[in-house]
């Protein structure tokens, strides 16, 4: 779902690049005030892996496929507030170096996946704990993964409703959003849930939604388990992934608003198109990616939580 430049016009991209620069702000002052530094690895593991998850297209539909966005489980594993700078470090990697979103429009990617995705994904995880009057993590995760997705297709719908640059009709448009959109967040909650519970199986105590007691053996393994995760999707399965247009890119085609996106300022860097321009192979593109992206996040967690004192939980 990554919205390109000139789908949506100056006012509504503004807006919501006010939107995620809150969002994002917001985020970054919880974290400093609350983040335990000693996450750091297990954040940049988690980071590089939702990149990697993010490459492997899937089949929803003839024709059709979807990706992971990562919201719900960057939520259920750090908690919302360091899942959504996590989510935020991905999106502006692939928009930077990858050219896959536009620049003017990365203020309104973070507001769908990243802002959005994890508002949505806490509040409906929090539902089964009052239902059920106990912990529930992976049903929790599995909930908000489900529906954070069509939510972020919603959001996109009303926004291009208010301000899209070729005139549809939004209903319609609306209605095939939320449908497609709907079958990828069963594969998001697929996923979502196969990784928490690898991590609440080597690591216990260690993601944000698990209370048990943290050891320091699993603040070894739960790093390395995700981080394998991710080399796995970037270096194997990026390579075998769908083709078929994505969820908004086949809406798009569908709906003869496609066209409108311009040419991404980046299209000839050396890793656009996840190394295409470059005849990179896209594994190594891959690995690349969930490098440098976890870097990026284990350096921002340093520089928000430097100098302070590390509390024993996020």
């Amino acid at each position: 779902m990554h919205v390109p430049d000139h789908f949506l016009d100056p006012a509504v991209t503004t807006t919501t690049a006010a939107v995620a620069l809150i969002g994002v702000s917001a985020a970054a002052w919880q974290v400093r005030q609350t983040a335990p530094a000693h996450r750091l690895a297990f954040a940049a593991a988690v980071t590089g892996f939702v990149f990697a998850a993010q490459m492997v297209n899937y089949a929803v539909l003839p024709g059709t496929s979807g990706h992971f966005l990562g919201a719900a489980l960057a939520a259920a594993l750090l908690g919302p507030w360091l899942g959504l700078l996590c989510v935020t470090v991905v999106l502006a990697v692939q928009a930077l170096v990858f050219a896959d979103g536009g620049l003017t429009a990365l203020g309104t990617n973070v507001t769908l996946m990243a802002v959005v995705g994890v508002a949505v994904a806490c509040a409906a995880g929090a539902v089964p704990a009052r239902l059920l009057g106990r912990p529930a993590p992976r049903t929790a995760a599995g909930l908000g993964a489900v529906l954070s997705v069509p939510a972020a297709a919603l959001v996109f719908s009303g926004l291009y409703a208010v301000g899209g640059t070729v005139p549809v009709a939004t209903g319609g448009m609306a209605a095939s959003m939320l449908g497609v959109h709907a079958l990828i967040g069963v594969g998001e909650a697929v996923i979502t849930v196969a990784v928490l519970s690898l991590v609440l199986a080597v690591a216990p105590g260690l993601a944000a939604v698990d209370a048990r007691p943290s050891a320091p053996a699993g603040a070894r393994r739960g790093p390395l388990g995700v981080a394998g995760a991710g080399l796995l999707c970037a270096a194997v399965l990026s390579a075998v992934a769908s083709a078929a247009p994505d969820g908004l890119e086949a809406v798009a085609l569908a709906y003869s608003f496609a066209d409108a996106a311009a040419p991404h300022a980046f299209a000839d860097a050396a890793l656009a198109g996840y190394g295409e321009t470059a005849g990179l192979p896209v594994a190594l593109a891959g690995v690349l990616g969930l490098v440098l992206t976890g870097v990026l996040a284990a350096g921002a967690l340093r520089a928000l939580t430097a100098g302070r004192p590390v509390p024993a939980r996020l």
